[in-house]
C-alpha cells in the first residue's frame, strides 16, 4: 500500500456572515473531494494538542505523528533545514517576517505579499546593516525569512504577526519568560526597531509606496528554537521512501527532519496562483517510486489571513479540480492500491483572519474498505463520520493501518 496526504492549509473555517452562514468549504463547488468522502471514511481531527497555539508548525508536526512536546524547537529551526542552513550548538533560529506597520499598528504579516526579488534586496540590506556578528539574516520566500542568533535564550514570548493584525506593534513585542532571557528579548526588540529605521526610506519600499503597495517597513521575529531531534517516518511507520511537496520552507523543513525528500515544483508560490497542476503531477510521479507523499497547498490559509471569503472559496475549488481530481483519476488506473487522505492542518476563519484550534474534518480513503455514510466534505458532516473525533497522535496510525 502507498499513501498520499493532500493538505489544504487553513482550508476549514467557521460560518461566515458574508456567505449567509455557510463556511467557504460549504459554499465551494468540490465534486471530487465530495466523491472521495463518499468513497472513504471521515472524521474530525484535533490537529493541535491541548495547551499549544494553532500554528501550522504544531499542526503539521502533529498530523505526521510527532509529539510536539518532545520534538518542537521553533519554526525557524524547521525552516532552516529546508533552506540548507545549519544550526550550530550555540545558535538559535527564528522566523523573520517582513511586515507592514501603519500608524504604529501591524497592518499585515506579509508586507503585501512582497516579491522574492524585492525581499531578497531588503534582507541583504538588513544583513549588511545589522548582521555579521551576533545575528545573521538569511533570505527565504516572499515575506518569510530566517534569523540566526548566537547564544540566544529561547525562553521568550513571541507573537506571530498573522495572529494580531491591527494591533499596536509595541503591545506585542518580545517578552522574556524567565529573567535569564531578558537580554535576548531586549536585543531582538532592538533589531526590530532598528529595522524600521533602516527600511523606512529604502528604494524598494519607496517604489512599492509609489505603486500603491504596502511597504516592508519592519521585520518581525518569532518562533525561536534550537536544532530539533526527530525520528524519521521510516523509523516511526516503516515508510522507507517518501516525498514532501510544498512552496513553504516550514513544511519542507518538517519533511527533511521526517526523512522525506523535497520536490521542487516550478511556479509553486504558496498563493492562489500557485502551480496546482504541477504539484499534482509531481505527487503522482513521486508515488510511482515512493511509499508516501505529503502534498501541501498553502493558498487557502493565505486567503483566510487576508479575510477574503471569495478568494478562499476559489482556492478550495482549485484544490478540488486541479489537484484532487487529477490525482484520483490517475490513481484509479493503478493496480497498486493507494490510500488517499484529504484534510486541512487548522482552520483560518476569514472573519478572524487568524488560526484557531477547532477540530478539522478529514477523509481517509483506503481501496477495498467499506465507506461510511458521509456524502459531503465540510466542517460539520464528518462529525458523524466513521472515525468520530480523534487526536492528532492517532492520525498516522489510522492512515497506515496500525490502528
Amino acid at each position: 500500500m502507498k499513501y498520499i496526504i493532500i493538505l489544504g492549509d487553513g482550508m476549514s473555517d467557521r460560518p461566515t456572515q458574508a456567505l449567509g452562514g455557510l463556511t467557504p468549504l460549504q459554499a465551494a463547488d468540490t465534486p471530487n473531494i465530495n466523491k472521495l468522502a463518499r468513497m472513504g471514511r471521515t472524521g474530525m481531527l484535533k490537529s493541535v494538542p491541548d495547551g499549544w497555539k494553532p500554528g501550522s508548525e504544531i499542526a503539521n508536526l502533529s498530523i505526521l505523528g510527532y509529539d510536539v512536546s518532545k520534538v518542537f524547537e521553533g519554526r525557524g529551526s524547521l525552516e532552516a533545514a529546508s533552506m540548507g542552513i545549519e544550526i550550530g550548538d550555540d545558535e538559535m533560529a527564528m522566523r523573520c517576517n517582513l511586515i507592514t506597520i501603519e500608524e504604529g499598528k501591524i497592518k499585515n504579516h506579509s508586507a503585501g505579499h512582497i516579491t522574492n526579488s524585492e525581499a531578497n534586496v531588503l534582507i541583504a540590506y538588513l544583513q549588511k546593516e545589522l548582521g555579521g556578528t551576533r545575528v545573521n539574516f538569511f533570505p527565504g520566500i516572499s515575506y518569510r525569512h530566517l534569523l540566526k542568533m548566537k547564544n540566544g535564550d529561547k525562553r521568550i514570548e513571541c507573537t506571530p504577526p498573522h495572529d494580531v493584525p491591527g494591533t499596536p506593534f509595541r503591545n506585542v513585542m518580545i517578552k522574556p519568560q524567565v529573567p535569564e532571557a531578558a537580554e535576548t528579548a531586549e536585543y531582538l526588540n532592538m533589531l526590530t526597531l532598528r529595522s524600521q529605521e533602516i527600511l523606512a526610506d529604502h528604494p524598494v519600499n519607496q517604489k512599492r509606496i509609489a505603486e500603491g503597495k504596502d511597504p516592508a517597513n519592519s521585520i518581525w521575529l518569532w518562533s525561536p528554537g534550537y536544532r530539533p531531534k526527530m525520528d524519521t517516518l521510516a523509523q516511526k511507520y516503516g515508510l522507507e521512501k517518501g516525498s514532501v511537496i510544498s512552496a513553504v520552507d516550514l513544511i519542507k523543513g518538517i519533511g527533511r527532519y521526517a526523512g522525506l525528500k523535497s520536490i521542487e515544483v516550478e511556479g509553486a508560490t504558496g498563493l492562489y496562483d500557485t502551480n496546482y497542476e504541477g504539484k499534482a503531477a509531481a505527487a503522482i510521479e513521486a508515488l510511482r517510486t515512493d511509499d508516501f507523499v505529503f502534498l501541501h497547498i498553502e493558498a487557502s490559509d493565505e486567503a483566510g489571513h487576508e479575510g477574503d471569503a471569495a478568494l478562499k472559496i476559489r482556492t478550495i475549488e482549485y484544490l478540488d479540480k486541479r489537484v484532487v481530481g487529477p490525482i484520483m483519476d490517475e490513481l484509479s488506473k493503478w493496480d497498486e492500491p493507494v490510500t488517499i487522505a484529504v484534510l486541512p492542518d487548522h482552520p483560518t476563519p476569514v472573519e478572524l483572519r487568524i488560526h484557531v484550534n477547532d477540530p478539522v474534518p478529514f477523509i481517509i480513503y483506503k481501496p477495498g474498505e467499506e465507506p461510511d455514510k458521509i456524502t459531503e466534505y465540510n466542517e460539520f458532516e464528518p462529525q458523524n463520520g466513521y472515525y468520530g473525533t480523534i487526536e492528532a497522535a492517532d492520525f498516522m496510525d489510522i492512515l497506515t493501518g496500525r490502528k
